[in-house]
C-alpha cells in the first residue's frame, strides 16, 4: 500500500493524490479524513485525534496553520508520547513537506489545519 502523498498546499487548500480539499484533513496511512475539525477550534486536544490513536502510526505530523495559530496542548503531546507516536508540529506549509519526507520511511499520519 502506498501512503497518500500531498501534491500541493496553499492557504485554505491542499491537494492529496490529485484530490483537492478546502477544509482541514487528517491523513492516515491508508486514507484521508476530510472536513476534520477540533472540539475547541484552534486548540488540539487528544480527543481530536481519536482516529490517529486508532491507526497507531509511528509518526504524526501536525500542521498548525499558516501562522501556527492552532496550539498543541501539553496533554495532547503527552497522550501521543504515551501511545508511542512521535509528534512533529510545524506551520502547515513545512508540515506538508515534512509529511511527504517521512511518509515512505515510517508509518506516518498528518493532521493539517489549512488556514490560520
Amino acid at each position: 500500500m502506498i501512503p497518500p502523498k500531498i501534491d500541493s498546499y496553499r492557504f485554505g487548500r491542499i491537494v492529496i493524490d490529485g484530490q483537492a480539499y478546502s477544509r482541514d484533513v487528517i491523513i492516515l496511512p491508508d486514507r484521508v479524513i476530510r472536513d476534520w475539525w477540533r472540539g475547541s477550534g484552534h486548540v488540539l486536544n487528544p480527543d481530536d485525534l481519536l482516529l490517529v490513536f486508532e491507526a497507531s502510526p509511528e509518526v504524526l505530523v501536525v500542521g498548525q496553520g499558516s501562522v501556527s495559530r492552532m496550539q498543541v496542548l501539553d496533554e495532547t503531546k503527552q497522550a501521543l508520547e504515551e501511545a508511542g507516536i512521535e509528534l512533529i508540529s510545524l506551520p502547515t506549509k513545512e508540515a506538508c513537506q515534512k509529511y511527504n519526507e517521512v511518509r515512505t520511511q515510517y508509518d506516518a499520519a498528518a493532521a493539517l489545519h489549512l488556514t490560520c
